[in-house]
């Protein structure tokens, strides 16, 4: 699969979206940008020719089969960056399905990305297509860290447990993310959701805090434990494991839960905002425990990095399998983290 034809982005005028625009850019990728608001795309695409020359727009809803079928139109692969997933990701896995094309999503919503595995895991593997959801900070680091964590070559092909652990020094949520949570809450009934004995379970238990041991120098620090993200998806996926349990740091659980939480502010050229993170997984297998650990800035623009990583191990055919599949499945997992510095600093396991 060549690399000179274009990459779509769809969703591209959104936080995250124009964080994964600049990545593809920067990384020399030609790009069709794609999205419902027609105005909003042409103003932002205005501002990315001039940075950086030729921006291709190509307007379409999710809701228009025809409309998405020429926007995914000879391009190389389709990154979604809309949410709710919930809405979009079908119409658009199936546009790319039909166009022939891998698609890559950043959906944190943990039904959407069940559903993806569920409903279209044949017909990805029967067009032989790479189709990779929540390849993202939540759902898709975790995922990958596990994997390295449990070695090379399949040296663990099982887990007794895996814990994913945040610790965000805050957590601004995008009006895109509270949005996406309410589609979420909606759907669950207002019940929570656990992966335990091999399956998700919802529930009504009330949440419990604990401390979590990150490493210094954020140090033991209380989290919610059971604050259940994109992790329980994409890590079951491929690791026989019967408990997938992830936490988050309070002061970032009460920043999501507050009304009156801004959005991100930008600080820096990148446009990142001064929230810093450390994603602290830990795998336990036969009495042995392993730990992988990544620290980085902004949750929403190390998506970029994430997510744009994939579309190129893709299209240089560096994949280890076709149909739906999580990032630690779909890639070599260690390899791929390494790849991400400057953008990540990460310790795996020797």
């Amino acid at each position: 699969m060549s690399t000179a034809a274009a990459v779509v982005v769809y969703g591209a005028s959104g936080h995250t979206g124009r964080f994964v625009v600049a990545e593809l850019r920067r990384r020399g990728l030609a790009v069709i940008v794609s999205g419902r608001d027609a105005a909003r795309l042409e103003a932002l695409a205005a501002e990315w020719r001039h940075a950086w020359g030729e921006v291709t727009v190509r307007a379409a809803g999710v809701d228009d089969a025809e409309a998405l079928d020429r926007a995914l139109a000879g391009a190389a692969a389709v990154v979604n960056c809309a949410g709710p997933f919930a809405l979009t990701a079908g119409p658009l896995v199936e546009a790319a399905l039909r166009a022939g094309i891998p698609y890559v999503d950043v959906a944190a919503e943990i039904e959407a990305n069940a559903a993806m595995f569920a409903d279209y895991a044949e017909a990805a593997r029967k067009a032989e297509l790479p189709v990779v959801p929540a390849m993202a900070f939540y759902g898709g680091l975790g995922d990958l860290l596990a994997t390295a964590a449990m070695g090379e070559a399949g040296e663990w092909s099982a887990a007794d447990e895996v814990h994913v652990a945040y610790g965000l020094s805050g957590w601004h949520p995008t009006p895109g993310t509270r949005v996406a949570g309410e589609v979420s809450h909606q759907r669950r009934a207002g019940r929570r959701v656990r992966f335990a004995d091999g399956e998700l379970q919802y529930h009504d238990d009330k949440p419990s805090e604990q401390d979590w041991p990150f490493p210094e120098p954020l140090g033991r620090r209380a989290v919610v434990a059971g604050f259940t993200m994109a992790d329980v998806v994409t890590v079951p996926s491929h690791v026989a494991v019967p408990e997938v349990v992830t936490y988050m740091t309070v002061e970032a659980a009460r920043d999501l839960a507050g009304e009156d939480t801004p959005a991100p502010v930008s600080v820096d050229a990148l446009g990142r905002s001064d929230q810093t993170f450390v994603v602290d997984v830990l795998v336990r297998a036969g009495g042995v425990e392993r730990r992988a650990t990544a620290r980085g800035r902004d949750i929403y623009a190390i998506t970029a990095p994430l997510v744009v990583e994939a579309v190129q191990r893709i299209l240089d055919g560096r994949t280890r399998t076709t149909g739906v599949a999580s990032a630690g499945a779909m890639f070599d997992a260690a390899d791929f983290l390494r790849a991400l510095d400057p953008y990540l600093s990460v310790q795996l396991p020797r």
